[in-house]
């Protein structure tokens, strides 16, 4: 039996239960009816924090699915790469399997996270790793109250290094005395990462990888992770550092490493960021921090009933609107249906 374990949330779940704190601070938007590439900012009002008491089964992650109610994450940036947060329901188009479906849920708010670092220490990343423990720095200043964070470190295997914590301190004093040695087993490090995730007290989950190459140590496959990526509820940002490709020390691994981060993460909705500026790295993490914190939550019940078990791909567009550029959106693009 194969359970919806990309995208399941109870009908009787009221939608503001999954909201929590928003950053006080937000990031830039394109307000709606403005012809000027600028943006300006407006706060958002603070919602309920979901209750700590409650259990995780009554506290269903964001992209899960049932019999009647699909809610999925959308980020939209403009061609600047700038987040857009002022849309309504009528600015999005959602379909499953090339059916349209009606919208009938819509939240712009924030929610509590659980989030998992993957960090690299194998020998390559040397002199690279203060400026990554500079990057998972920034990436916690993004926190909410309720966000808990875990760390999983790998080289010729992965480590979890810290269970779940909301102190964001603790993660970082485990990185403070992180020694970059031996080869590098990243898809076993996102494996580990997401049988932690299970764990998540939050109804929001992601996964934050920092890493300078491809994988050269692993026991899983490439396929056995993307299927179990594909299965999960969990968004996926990558920031790859990465050798230029004209270097003559990059190696095959490191060479289809780009690709295969970018994979793993684009299908979760998330994105990679190949970074070859080890000074860019703090404000790159910085940007997937607020990214996470300024997403659409769209909901609809299935016209396709059927509990068979199916992968269902799901498309998301937008509305053309008068006095916008051009706007991307980025989202899950699938999940799997129930089974009963």
């Amino acid at each position: 039996m194969r359970l919806p374990v990309g995208l399941a949330i109870a009908v009787a779940l009221p939608l503001a239960a999954m909201l929590g704190f928003q950053q006080d601070t937000p990031p830039p938007r394109t307000p709606l009816g403005s012809s000027t590439p600028n943006v300006s900012i407006t706060p958002r009002s603070r919602t309920p924090v979901a209750d700590p008491n409650e259990s995780i089964t009554d506290r269903r992650s964001d992209i899960r699915v049932d019999t009647t109610l699909v809610l999925i994450p959308v980020s939209v940036t403009d061609p600047m790469s700038r987040f857009v947060t002022g849309l309504d329901k009528e600015n999005f188009k959602l379909s499953e399997d090339k059916v349209d479906q009606e919208i009938t849920q819509f939240s712009s708010e924030d929610a509590p996270l659980s989030v998992g670092i993957v960090f690299d220490t194998s020998g390559s990343m040397g002199a690279k790793l203060q400026k990554s423990r500079q990057a998972v720095a920034q990436f916690m200043k993004t926190a909410n109250p309720q966000d808990e964070f875990f760390l999983v470190e790998f080289n010729d295997r992965p480590e979890l290094v810290q269970t779940f914590t909301t102190e964001t301190e603790e993660v970082q004093n485990r990185l403070t005395f992180t020694q970059a040695k031996g080869r590098t087993a990243l898809l076993d490090g996102v494996y580990l990462a997401m049988n932690q995730m299970k764990k998540a007290h939050n109804p929001r989950k992601a996964i934050l990888i920092i890493s300078d190459g491809g994988d050269n140590s692993s026991r899983y496959t490439e396929t056995e992770v993307r299927n179990a990526v594909r299965e999960a509820d969990v968004q996926i940002y990558a920031i790859g550092i990465f050798e230029p490709i004209m270097s003559r020390g990059r190696t095959a691994e490191e060479m289809g490493g780009p690709a295969l981060l970018a994979e793993m993460a684009e299908q979760t909705g998330g994105r990679h960021f190949a970074v070859d500026n080890l000074a860019e790295l703090p404000d790159v993490a910085a940007k997937i921090g607020i990214e996470l914190r300024n997403q659409y939550l769209l909901g609809y019940s299935p016209k396709n009933a059927a509990r068979d078990g199916k992968y269902r791909r799901v498309q998301v567009k937008l509305v053309k609107t008068t006095g916008l550029p051009q706007l991307r959106a980025m989202f899950r693009t699938g999940y799997y249906a129930p089974t009963q």
